[in-house]
């Protein structure tokens, strides 16, 4: 049957199983949009920004599983969407993002909304095509698919010409399979490379599982929390990583690296054997590499070759999907006598007394820690936090301990402010039977508030808790520790009136103002099923994140919050562990 390339695209969007497309329509994307208006299969969310509608793919796809999709106009539709595409790749997300581009023949002209796509994106999509004929839909859209959801995930952009959706061709069908000849994902797992492994663990006397997002996007949890205790090691994971290992466990030290726990931190200094499960040794992890983990031997396990040996030199790197990886590992190790641990957990349990997450209470003051909490206590730990950027991520990640995957949703690599509300959005519509928290902060929330236009149209009641101290953070705690309190752009001086912004979008708005009202506002908040709730809750403006370890520290030289006592002062007059 003849078809143009438009209703072409969107059946091949069908057959791939995409049920959800998040999108803003514009000049060269109409015939798109009249293909989509005839399709009763796909459901198109309205964004009301285009880095809205990438971000929402982005949650979607990262509480799903799935390949998210997002569907753009030229130029500035294109341009507004860099910023989640990049959000996307830093991060390792699957997602197909399709763009107008101007007809064929006016490409290089400076036509109407024209930008190169294609050269734009170059640096952060996994790859890029650019359809110029309706022919080649249907081969491109089932590339795409296959190259973001195989091997180390990623986004993929599609930029279609007008000329392109407008022509009528004969359409076959949606190809069955793909073969591409320079792509070829799939990797055998390199059996004496893990017996190579095997022989460092035999001999470890103070071994250390480090768990990055590969555990999480690769689907390897159950293989992870197998591998973790049946051997017997403690685990510690990357901001990334959390929810593969349940943190409640025994065996779980928390996050490491620099808003880390200490005994996490310390564990991983003093280690002599270093199982890396799906991370990337990034520089919030490391620290000084100079410093970083001088007595350990490095087992690197990840889908990506050009991740290994990048950063840290490794002594065995097993290359494959992370989930197969472990099966092959987990099973050599069964036969094989495990060292006794029993010194090194009680050198553990004693960085434990530490306690590194304590913090003080100030009459008066709600703490955002305890926000965090008391949100985890309503929620019973079983919600789906997003997060912007900031304290109130770091904040989120340390006193919300995730024991599932896939419900810690936040921009890890790339640290994108105004990814949490749009994110939220997308997690909500893909897991609607769960509750949905957006943990975010007075700066952040104001990048991508519009948003809330969205959620009201599509009803996604999410629940948003905005830790509001009048600050930029981070950028404050920066100033304060490294800059002599000079406090340059940091503060927010004209805020608007929250709850009544959340009303005019048709929300519940609640502030929050004193700790003896936080918790029941958090219960009413989550009865709500079928209404966002927006809690605007006055926090400690003074409050930093500890622990933390400076720039140019080691992960044995950590800051602690009220811990003078046993720490002593370093160049900058910062009290260092």
């Amino acid at each position: 049957m003849k078809l143009n390339g438009a209703q072409i695209l969107i059946d091949c969007l069908k057959n791939e199983g995409v049920k959800h497309i998040f999108g803003y329509p514009g000049g060269a994307v109409l015939h798109i949009y009249d293909a989509l208006d005839a399709c009763t299969a796909i459901d198109h969310i309205l964004v009301r920004h285009e880095q809205g509608a990438v971000h929402a793919a982005d949650g979607y796809a990262r509480t799903s599983g799935k390949c998210g999709v997002a569907l753009v106009t030229s130029g500035p539709g294109l341009t507004n969407a860099v910023t989640g595409i990049a959000t996307a790749f830093t991060d390792s997300i699957p997602m197909v993002i399709i763009s107008g581009q101007v007809s064929s023949a006016v490409i290089g002209n400076d036509a109407f909304q024209e930008v190169d796509a294609v050269g734009i994106t170059r640096s952060c999509v996994k790859h890029n095509f650019l359809v110029k004929s309706a022919d080649d839909v249907a081969q491109t859209v089932k590339k795409a698919f296959y190259i973001a959801t195989t091997g180390r995930p990623g986004p993929v952009l599609i930029d279609i010409t007008k000329d392109a959706t407008i022509a009528k061709i004969e359409y076959e069908g949606y190809p069955e399979t793909i073969s591409m000849r320079s792509y070829q994902p799939e990797i055998q797992v390199d059996e004496e490379q893990v017996a190579k492994a095997i022989a460092i663990i035999e001999t470890a006397k103070k071994p250390i599982i480090y768990s990055g997002g590969g555990s999480v996007i690769g689907n390897a949890s159950k293989a992870l929390i197998t591998l973790t205790q049946n051997t017997g090691f403690p685990i510690t994971q990357t901001l990334m990583g959390l929810g593969a290992y349940p943190a409640t466990d025994k065996q779980s030290l928390g996050m490491l690296g620099m808003h880390g726990t200490y005994e996490s931190n310390m564990a991983m200094h003093d280690s002599d054997c270093i199982i890396a499960v799906g991370a990337r040794f990034d520089d919030r992890i490391t620290g000084n590499l100079e410093k970083f983990c001088p007595y350990a031997k490095i087992i690197h396990i990840d889908i990506d070759p050009s991740s290994v040996g990048k950063v840290v030199g490794v002594d065995v790197s097993i290359i494959g999907q992370v989930n197969d990886v472990l099966q092959v590992l987990i099973k050599g190790l069964e036969t094989k006598k495990l060292p006794n641990i029993d010194t090194w957990w009680k050198q553990i349990n004693d960085w434990r007394l530490v306690d590194s997450m304590a913090y003080k209470t100030k009459q008066g003051v709600i703490k955002p820690q305890t926000v965090i909490e008391t949100l985890y206590e309503v929620t019973g730990g079983n919600a789906i936090v997003t997060s912007d950027v900031g304290q109130h991520q770091m904040w989120a990640a340390q006193y919300y301990p995730f024991d599932k995957p896939r419900r810690w949703i936040n921009s890890g690599g790339l640290g994108t402010m105004g990814f949490g509300l749009p994110a939220a959005m997308g997690a909500k519509i893909a897991k609607p039977e769960l509750d949905v928290a957006c943990v975010t902060g007075d700066g952040s929330i104001q990048m991508m508030l519009q948003e809330l236009s969205t959620m009201l149209q599509y009803d996604t009641p999410v629940k948003i808790i905005n830790l509001n101290n009048g600050y930029l953070g981070m950028v404050r705690q920066w100033q304060e520790f490294f800059y002599d309190k000079r406090y340059s752009m940091s503060y927010m001086d004209a805020l608007p009136d929250f709850v009544k912004l959340a009303e005019s979008y048709g929300h519940i708005g609640i502030k929050v103002e004193k700790e003896a009202d936080l918790k029941p506002a958090l219960i009413e908040a989550f009865k709500q099923k079928n209404r966002t709730v927006f809690l605007d809750i006055l926090i400690d403006p003074s409050e930093n994140v500890f622990p933390m370890i400076p720039a140019g520290a080691g992960h044995h030289e950590m800051l602690l919050a009220g811990r003078d006592d046993m720490a002593s002062t370093n160049d900058e007059g910062l009290n260092l562990v």
